[in-house]
């Protein structure tokens, strides 16, 4: 079970300390986590193992904008069980305040503390839906910030437990008012992809989510089923889907939260193509080093290809860049990243980088070649092959208006020079 939950600012102060347990954990863990994150990682917890063993204590550590979230135990336990647990904490956060950073999680410490408080139960895993937990505690806004202000209370708890809280379905508020009887299916998709220095597609696979905008009335059942479901791996559900069907049919059967939620998350490894070539050459000589980046479109998917960046880190010898493009605009950044903004390719020419890097003096020709970091989004599409067969829906009154879409989008995506 898990001890104590911290919530660290990028400086590591502590601004949130929600003790789990009788026994508490003395703040001074921070210290020595924080001190771990400065010798380990230079004082990026990004980088930072999300299970760590201190003498005294195992943590685990997540890393979302800014804010790290460090729970303790001296206990052994199920990694995975406490790092999910603190990844809800962080969904449910942003969903409650909308957004999620040092400044938000300040302004409203009230409310993010009883959200912990009622998230978890003596150390174990509680209540962790958002449509239960806003019918406990009321999500802030101006008219509630105000009323506090004028009458003086300050607490946003409900005054009785929810229905849904000792249902079945504990993630479904027991009487969905107002719906608009319908239901939305997005397929999400992040694509990974690594090109050697030779043009060779080395690694390309792709991370996706199913996620659902659910506005149905009453108790629905929803049945879904994909037109090629042996392709996914490492999937993962909601707990509102039942197992059973899926381990049987491959088909989802559940009643869904109201509301938008991730229904499931999956993997499809050992993909053969790339939407789109980055190709790169770098030739260096007498302390000049000639770029040339060429851009175009490898496998046309059908739908446009937008929002393409290319950008890649210049080298530490290098003294100037003298970079153009004949299609998109190219920005040296502060950290000395340069970046080429394409958008969308054009039919009537292929977008090229080009020009010269001037290294150090005494310096000849280039040894650390950069690696280059491509960007883009095709709205539309599921890059996987992935497709939605069938939505069933039953229990509702009329038949519902089903509405479905794909999108896919890179995600670490590398081509070396």
């Amino acid at each position: 079970m898990l001890q104590c939950i911290f919530l660290l600012s990028d400086s590591g102060e502590v601004m949130v300390e929600k003790q789990m347990a009788a026994h508490c954990v003395d703040r001074a863990i921070c210290a020595w986590f924080w001190d771990y994150v400065v010798a380990h990682a230079a004082g990026d917890p990004s980088k930072v193992l999300q299970v760590v063993v201190s003498p005294t204590h195992y943590l685990f550590q997540i890393y979302r904008n800014g804010v790290t979230f460090l729970a303790c135990t001296q206990v052994e336990m199920a990694p995975l069980m406490a790092v999910e647990f603190l990844s809800r904490v962080a969904d449910v956060l942003t969903d409650y305040l909308g957004d999620l950073n040092e400044d938000i999680i300040k302004d409203n410490f009230v409310i993010v503390y009883q959200i912990l408080d009622e998230m978890m139960d003596n150390g174990f895993p509680l209540t962790t839906e958002p449509n239960i937990l806003k019918e406990m505690i009321t999500p802030p806004n101006i008219v509630n910030k105000m009323l506090n202000v004028v009458t003086g209370k300050s607490s946003t708890l409900g005054s009785k437990l929810p229905d849904a809280a000792a249902s079945f379905v504990p993630w479904r508020r027991t009487t969905v008012k107002d719906a608009s009887n319908e239901v939305y299916v997005n397929i999400v998709e992040e694509l990974d992809a690594c090109v050697n220095r030779e043009g060779v597609l080395v690694k390309c696979e792709a991370y996706g989510e199913v996620q659902v905008n659910c506005s149905l009335p009453g108790v629905p059942e929803l049945t879904m089923s994909f037109a090629n479901p042996a392709i996914i791996n490492d999937v993962t559900f909601h707990p509102c889907v039942r197992f059973r069907p899926w381990e049987s049919n491959q088909i989802l059967s559940f009643v869904p939260p109201d509301g938008q939620f991730k229904l499931m998350s999956y993997r499809v490894q050992k993909l053969k193509k790339t939407p789109i070539y980055v190709k790169p050459q770098l030739t260096s000589d007498s302390g000049n080093c000639r770029v040339s980046v060429m851009v175009g479109i490898r496998n046309d998917p059908g739908k446009p290809i937008d929002s393409i960046t290319v950008q890649f880190q210049l080298p530490p010898l290098i003294v100037s860049a003298d970079l153009t493009a004949n299609y998109g605009t190219v920005d040296i950044l502060a950290d000395k990243t340069c970046l080429w903004t394409i958008g969308q390719i054009p039919k009537d020419k292929a977008p090229a980088l080009s020009g010269n890097l001037r290294l150090e003096e005494g310096l000849a020709q280039l040894h650390a070649l950069p690696t280059f970091e491509v960007k883009f989004r095709i709205m539309g599409v599921a890059l996987s092959g992935l497709q939605i067969d069938k939505l069933d829906v039953k229990n509702t009154p009329n038949a519902p208006y089903k509405g479905f879409r794909a999108q896919t989008q890179a995600g670490k995506y590398e081509v070396r020079s």
